[in-house]
């Protein structure tokens, strides 16, 4: 695979899945725009990728804003001259709630981030790929989205709609050349998945729960989008693309 000459979007690429996807673009040719809702951290990304002789641009946004998601795009076309992929990653989890405790301010909050971004994406990106003729929109998704469990309604609820927003803009923009997929990760090994485990299930019990053994690491997330967004993919859209060790058989 090679993504020589080309442009990619990663938003939530200051830490975890983000940071491996935009590392591994880059290491593949592409010109990266790294997009953070912390600065320091998409900063961050961009010196580990120009250290390994990369090319990548930092940019402070937050992705439920449509300001923001606009500003993103016309930056990263500012600074680049066009954009092939724009990958929808940040997100934000849920601690296991029971679904009358669940605040509707965290509801909210959590639908605005992780779903209602990826539609802002499309929104502003699909006009710069179709006057291309071609692009790639990736999504990340989870196994929550297809599996779902006990004390996740706002999280499960997300993903579930974001895995159902892929397939219907892979469906709407086919014509346009613009492919459309989700990746479906596991339990992964970030920083954020502590906060899903809540007091009463362990890091060692959610990797009990996958057939392979083990949690996810990042660059297994990272491989599986690249793949996704490459040429060899070029007959794949409308997919949601597990990478879960077996936990949804």
């Amino acid at each position: 695979m090679t993504f020589e000459g080309t442009v990619t979007v990663v938003t939530g690429a200051g830490s975890g899945m983000g940071r491996a996807t935009a590392e591994l673009f880059a290491e593949q040719g592409a010109q990266v725009a790294v997009v953070d809702l912390d600065e320091a951290a998409a900063e961050e990304t961009v010196e580990r990728i120009e250290a390994a002789g990369g090319d990548a641009l930092a940019l402070e946004a937050d992705v439920s804003s449509a300001a923001d998601v606009r500003a993103m795009v016309d930056r990263t076309v500012d600074a680049f001259g066009r954009l092939d992929v724009l990958h929808n990653n940040a997100g934000i989890p849920q601690e296991s709630t029971p679904v009358e405790d669940v605040a509707e301010q965290t509801w909210d909050r959590i639908q605005a981030v992780n779903l209602k971004s990826a539609f802002l994406g499309a929104k502003h990106a699909v006009p710069v790929m179709r006057e291309q003729g071609s692009g790639v929109i990736l999504n990340t998704a989870s196994t929550a989205g297809i599996r779902p469990r006990t004390g996740l309604s706002a999280y499960c609820a997300s993903k579930g709609g974001l895995i159902t927003l892929t397939k219907q803009l892979a469906h709407e923009l086919a014509d346009d050349g613009i492919r459309v997929n989700a990746v479906c990760p596991v339990a992964t090994d970030t920083d954020m998945l502590p906060q899903f485990a809540g007091e009463n299930l362990t890091l060692d019990d959610i990797a009990a729960t996958i057939p392979l053994g083990r949690l996810a690491d990042p660059v297994d997330v990272a491989h599986a989008a690249v793949f996704l967004a490459s040429d060899e993919a070029s007959m794949i859209t409308g997919t949601a693309l597990e990478v879960d060790g077996g936990r949804d058989i």
